[in-house]
């Protein structure tokens, strides 16, 4: 069944300080979407506030959930991960002082993944074989990359439908970024999920992106139909490449 994301004139904030201005983005199932700007324009609130941790001040946020539609405006951020809509945080926020098999553990926390522990874990391992081989390790003394891969697996955990990623480049030398985004590509395939990824790493990000917002000074400022139209706007190419 389908699973959709959409997103219509979210506005959202800090207080008096507004962020996010007639937000409208949209995500179809299985479809990897890319929100690409730089920092301080608002691609971390927009992920907050479908996750519920932060409240728009007006606009819909409307999930489908294996045919199901859900008005997440209004719900906890449990319920949210319960509909199975899951977060890769920014920085990976991982617990440093647990292993690594105690940080995949968590991530099934959703009542639909907890019957399913062994056969997330032994998908998590097979995806990313370095973490069996560190699964008694803490996570605090891995590599950046490596904390990365735990942070996407421990989502896995979850057994996601739709999944939210914000910057999975940030800290990471180039050829650790290329991996990363090659294994989101990866799991999007095999598990057939609806993916919305902020980024800001342009090159990377439209390897596997089917389309994708540009968004600037909280207003998305452009939308592209494809990889195409992105790769040839003038504001892509004068913000990200240079030209």
């Amino acid at each position: 069944m389908a699973n959709r994301l959409s997103i219509f004139r979210l506005n959202a904030g800090y207080g008096a300080v507004r962020v996010l201005e007639d937000i409208s983005v949209s995500v179809s199932h299985a479809e990897t979407v890319v929100l690409l700007g730089t920092n301080g324009n608002g691609k971390s609130t927009l992920m907050k506030c479908i996750m519920g941790m932060v409240r728009p001040s007006s606009g819909e946020i409307v999930a489908e959930i294996d045919g199901e539609r859900f008005d997440l405006i209004g719900l906890a951020t449990e319920a949210i991960v319960d509909l199975g809509i899951t977060l890769v945080p920014e920085g990976r926020r991982l617990f440093p002082k647990l292993t690594v098999e105690e940080n995949l553990l968590l991530g099934a926390f959703r009542p639909t993944a907890r019957s399913a522990i062994e056969t997330n874990l032994d998908s998590s391992y097979e995806t990313f074989p370095a973490l069996r081989e560190r699964r008694r390790q803490l996570a605090g003394s891995l590599s950046g990359g490596e904390q990365q891969m735990l942070a996407l697996a421990r989502a896995l955990m979850s057994a996601p439908r739709i999944l939210l990623i914000d910057e999975p480049s940030v800290g990471l030398a180039p050829i650790l970024v290329s991996r990363t985004i090659d294994k989101i590509k990866e799991l999007k395939d095999r598990f057939e999920l609806t993916v919305l990824m902020a980024e800001q790493n342009f090159n990377q990000a439209v390897r596997i992106a089917d389309r994708g917002y540009v968004i600037v000074h909280g207003q998305i400022a452009f939308e592209g139909r494809n990889t195409d139209e992105l790769n040839n706007n003038e504001l892509v190419r004068k913000f990200y490449l240079g030209l």
